[in-house]
């Protein structure tokens, strides 16, 4: 499987990840020091399970380790916490360990097949990274997109209420402030 072929299946490992813990409900705290807790277990596994191995294989374990548990903990992280901000972190953490496990494979190459491995890497990563923020810019356009529209319907409503007087029209008023978030 050459680089590309591998970054692409993880990339599409993680949309599914994200998916997933987007949908999970928020848990509460002990729940998230367990989760932390599992966590470090799996690590301290993954890592023990390396130690079969040796050289850049050794290495690649490793890394590949360290970025399961980064990821796990990024998850994790929005999990407890479900803002946005915490989720548009975890493509993030996954491009960079997806990176640097691609980088670390192309120690075993040489030559130019070495340094073409390494463009490779760069550009799965590049574009890992430019997919999260073009994820995070459109998932802020449509929050402003949902205001506006929040926005027009109360403006409708608002004019609706003034053809009304007396009480009907305060009542129609104090409705659609309440119905449209406004204060």
């Amino acid at each position: 499987m050459s680089t590309i072929q591998y970054c692409k299946s993880l990339l599409a490992m993680a949309a599914l990840g994200a998916c997933t813990a987007a949908l999970a409900a928020p848990m509460n705290h002990t729940e998230y020091v367990a989760g932390k807790d599992r966590i470090s277990a799996d690590y301290k596994v993954d890592k023990a399970a390396c130690k079969q191995s040796t050289g850049n294989a050794r290495d690649i374990c490793i890394l590949e380790a360290k970025g399961k548990e980064a990821v796990a903990r990024a998850e994790l992280e929005v999990g407890y916490t479900g803002k946005p901000a915490d989720a548009a972190k975890v493509p993030v953490v996954r491009a960079d360990a997806d990176y640097k496990v691609a980088k670390e494979r192309c120690d075993d190459l040489a030559g130019n097949a070495k340094s073409t491995c390494k463009t490779e890497a760069k550009a799965v990563h590049e574009k890992a990274l430019a997919d999260a923020k073009l994820n995070k810019t459109v998932g802020e356009a449509k929050k402003d997109a949902a205001q506006d529209k929040r926005d027009a319907d109360y403006s409708v409503a608002k004019q609706k209420c003034e053809s009304l007087t007396g009480d009907a029209q305060s009542a129609c008023l104090i409705s659609a402030k309440a119905r449209f978030d406004k204060v």
